[in-house]
């Protein structure tokens, strides 16, 4: 664990770095308290299992720092992953109790948890909650149907060009700023995992990574550093609307 997850241990839901887009975004001090008594943090290890498909699940939480696949088994052994977990993503369901995907690590995570019984008291008595997870609900559908889009009809260089999109857009949102003009960030995906994500080669993404730095579309900086100097160009090449919205 690093040193600033372990001091996320520690952290105070007021200085939260998700507070602003996470489930308790709109409380007010007095439900932050609630959340406080209730909170505890678990720290997993890049490539570690967080939960598996079907298993019992008696907590919920929020992904702090660090990214997490939602993946999909089928009986023949094959697997899909569906989805990806950033920070501020909400895990579990409350009313729920087994979990719906295999959950792990991508890389090093750490989670704000909440043990569920306690939640869903919690959630039964500030509206604030409830309204919020609704809105995070409802934000995960439409991210679902933008990721079909991309799967059935995007070209490689589309689809790999709207995974940066998707990761800058979310990095600017934690930092409080808008996606455009230039941005940088580190990607927190390794090419294997961007090739399983999208259904592509290693091969195939190595190839358009390449295409995309060499046409200027994106830099590269060390080996995780990505420059966009240009954002409305990177959404072009998407196939998305360049209008700088968030995509969540």
């Amino acid at each position: 664990m690093s040193v600033q997850d372990a001091k996320l241990i520690h952290q105070q839901c007021a200085d939260c770095p998700i507070r602003h887009r996470a489930v308790c975004a709109r409380c007010e001090a007095d439900e932050l308290d609630r959340l406080e008594q209730a909170k505890y943090y678990r720290s997993f290890e890049a490539g570690q299992t967080v939960v598996w498909s079907g298993d019992r699940m008696d907590w919920v939480g929020s992904v702090v720092s660090g990214i997490a696949t939602l993946t999909q088994t089928l009986e023949d052994g094959r697997r899909q992953m569906v989805g990806l977990l950033l920070p501020s993503d909400f895990v579990g369901r409350p009313g729920r109790a087994t979990a719906a995907y295999d959950v792990t690590a991508t890389t090093d995570l750490v989670m704000c948890c909440f043990r569920k019984r306690p939640f869903e008291d919690i959630l039964a008595s500030t509206p604030h909650i409830a309204q919020r997870l609704l809105e995070m609900t409802l934000d995960e559908l439409d991210a679902a149907r933008e990721w079909m889009l991309l799967l059935g009809r995007k070209t490689a260089r589309e689809k790999i060009a709207s995974l940066i999109a998707i990761i800058a857009r979310r990095d600017a949102s934690l930092k409080l700023r808008r996606a455009a003009a230039a941005v940088s960030f580190d990607l927190p995906l390794t090419r294997e995992a961007m090739a399983d994500y999208l259904g592509l080669t290693l091969e195939t993404v190595s190839r358009q990574m390449s295409a995309l730095k060499r046409d200027g579309v994106i830099e590269l900086v060390g080996k995780r550093g990505v420059l966009i100097p240009d954002f409305d160009r990177l959404v072009e090449e998407a196939g998305d609307d360049s209008d700088g919205g968030f995509l969540v």
